[in-house]
């Protein structure tokens, strides 16, 4: 990188380099042409991934790093801006990932001035970073080992002795145990923020770094045109009020019944995607928002309120964090488990140990479909019975067993793909996932859209890359016709999203699902840059390249591992309103070869020179 030089001053301009094992320090500041590339949060991540991180280097090796980024939009009156990125190369799928996460923890990094926040090396003894404007150190924390993540959250901000001015985010026992799919988890006086996908507590874990806590700073973005901004946040609030009753009602677990009635419910490892109404209403946010929940709770700067707190008396849980959407998928439906009391449950040891609640659920139904056939021996009699379908109590053991490394739970620690690699040829066509990252619940076989898009996601089994929300609404649900076009400039705009940053929700309930001139017009009252829209597409396709680009050069990203899941490919939906519905092989290859023609990449799904260079990154090539 090279000087900031006329960089906007809604960025705070500078990178700070962490060395973990000489507990130094550097800062270097952030190139304008940089900036106007790949703007911040994600493409910075990625860009600083690409720069520090060897092709050949593992996830758990010491020269992985990982990077905390925030955006040109944070602390900003663009709305839902507390969102905040991590970046590394995943224990899960072997490539790169960025996780996202809201709260307060953003904006306060936001007010260091540091945009970015790298990672490196393996400190010498259980630790945690403190950062302030002023740089960072590093404090031993041998006395949090085992601590779960938000009581180490409360323990450090106490250490600190500032209060809820220091903003912590932390991994739990999972993480110290190198579970694959280890996540960090970030408690604020306001919402909890998880930074939930692909491994990021493990990552730390291997650093021997327990958490990273903010002290708020004084620095504040300035915009180019402030006036402008307000008026543009304030002209979207109507719509976006609008759009997001449901989840100011219930949060995202008001999807489940919906989605339900659609066919497309994710049941019983998949084995089928229509659910019992009466069994989806168990689980359902009308039940949730009637029975247990107690608060409504929100990230900084948003009006939506999605968050919810719930309550249940059987389990002595209070003030717990409600199951979103993509938890309740996996943990309930998923296990023919339709209690909610002991699904909270498992959702909240899961939040307090540090899993990926997806990522757990969906390697656990792997686990009860394998042991069903006879694929999987379990010697341990609890164990046995806990790998039943419809066993609740026994889901609610194994997610401390496998945050612990437990008896089986050792191999639940490493997911689905890689305890299919321990079993029989047979378990791989009950898997549920691509890259080696378990699907979300957004159904594969009944959304065409998910199909190419989970096929060719930088990230495999995530929802975050190519978005189900136009899909539930009609469009590219059940026609592969102008898919795979629709599947990658959505990939942009969450790559766009993700660098601003800002809330997905926000961004589709009030911006609009597509990049238009609203988001054009709010980064040009924000930095002063003169773009076209075609401009603002071409950041996101830029990122998106660059994330391509480094799982190729990594050998996790080809035609052959764009692909999909067996049971998606070979069995139809079974029954219900989507029954016949699946991605034969031949349909996604054709999707495949007009994906990579739009992109303008090799037959084999890599990024040309010729492309590169147009996107203004030739010294990628």
């Amino acid at each position: 990188m090279t000087d900031s030089g006329d960089l906007p001053p809604v960025y705070g301009g500078e990178v700070l380099h962490v060395d973990l094992e000489r507990g130094e320090t550097r800062r270097e500041p952030i190139a304008t042409a940089d900036a106007r590339r790949f703007l911040g949060g994600n493409g910075l991540a990625a860009k600083l991934i690409h720069e520090h991180v060897p092709p050949e280097t593992g996830p758990f090796d010491s020269e992985n790093a990982v990077v905390f980024a925030v955006g040109p939009m944070n602390a900003t009156p663009f709305q839902s801006t507390s969102r905040g990125v991590v970046g590394f190369i995943s224990p899960m799928t072997n490539g790169f990932f960025d996780s996202t996460f809201g709260g307060t923890f953003p904006r306060a990094q936001k007010t260091t001035g540091f945009e970015a926040i790298v990672l490196h090396g393996e400190a010498d003894e259980p630790s945690y970073l403190h950062v302030d404007q002023d740089g960072a150190r590093l404090e031993p924390a041998a006395d949090l080992r085992g601590m779960e993540t938000y009581a180490t959250c409360e323990a450090i901000r106490e250490r600190e002795g500032d209060g809820y001015d220091t903003h912590v985010i932390a991994a739990g026992p999972a993480g110290e145990n190198q579970v694959r799919y280890a996540c960090l988890v970030h408690d604020s006086e306001i919402r909890e923020g998880v930074a939930g996908r692909g491994g990021s507590g493990a990552v730390l874990g291997a650093k021997n770094l327990k958490a990273v806590a903010v002290r708020e700073g004084d620095f504040e973005p300035h915009l180019a045109d402030e006036r402008g901004l307000r008026e543009l946040a304030a002209d979207q609030m109507p719509g976006l009020m609008q759009d997001t009753q449901m989840l100011q009602e219930y949060g995202t677990s008001g999807l489940v019944n919906p989605i339900n009635e659609m066919g497309k419910l994710g049941r019983r490892n998949y084995q089928r995607e229509h659910n019992d109404p009466d069994d989806a209403e168990a689980v359902s946010g009308e039940r949730l928002k009637a029975e247990y929940i107690t608060e409504d709770t929100t990230c900084a700067n948003c009006p939506v309120r999605c968050g919810k707190h719930v309550s249940v008396e059987s389990r002595g849980l209070t003030e717990a964090k409600i199951p979103e959407f993509e938890s309740l998928f996996a943990t309930s439906p998923m296990q023919e488990v339709y209690d909610l009391d002991p699904v909270i449950e498992a959702n909240d040891r899961c939040d307090r140990l540090g899993m990926d609640t997806i990522s757990w659920g969906v390697t656990v139904a792997f686990a009860r479909e394998c042991a069903e056939n006879g694929l999987l021996d379990v010697d341990d009699p609890e164990e046995r019975a806990a790998l039943e379908f419809g066993d609740a109590e026994g889901l609610v053991d194994l997610a401390a067993r496998t945050a612990r490394r437990e008896g089986g739970g050792d191999r639940l620690a490493e997911g689905s793909f890689r305890l299919a690699e321990s079993l029989a040829d047979e378990a791989e066509q009950y898997l549920h996932g691509s890259k080696g990252l378990e699907f979300a619940a957004h159904s594969p076989r009944g959304l065409k859209g998910m199909s190419i898009g989970y096929a060719t996601a930088t990230r495999g089994g995530s929802h975050h890359d190519t978005r189900p929300t136009r899909q539930y609404a009609g469009h590219h649900d059940e026609t592969t016709d102008g898919t795979p076009e629709f599947a990658a400039r959505s990939q942009h705009y969450t790559a766009l999203g993700d660098s601003l940053t800002q809330c997905r929700f926000v961004s589709e309930g009030g911006w609009g699902t597509e990049i238009n001139e609203r988001y054009r017009d709010a980064i040009a009252a924000a930095t002063g840059w003169e773009l076209s829209v075609e401009d603002v597409e071409r950041i996101g396709e830029r990122i998106y390249n660059l994330e391509r680009l480094i799982n190729v050069e990594r050998g996790v990203a080809s035609r052959e591992t764009d692909t999909l899941s067996h049971r998606v490919m070979h069995d139809p939906i079974p029954d219900g309103p989507a029954e016949g519905m699946h991605c034969p092989p031949e349909e996604l290859e054709a999707m495949l070869d007009a994906y990579y023609d739009y992109r303008g990449w090799t037959d084999d799904g890599v990024p040309t020179r010729d492309r590169l260079e147009a996107l203004d990154m030739g010294e990628f090539a």
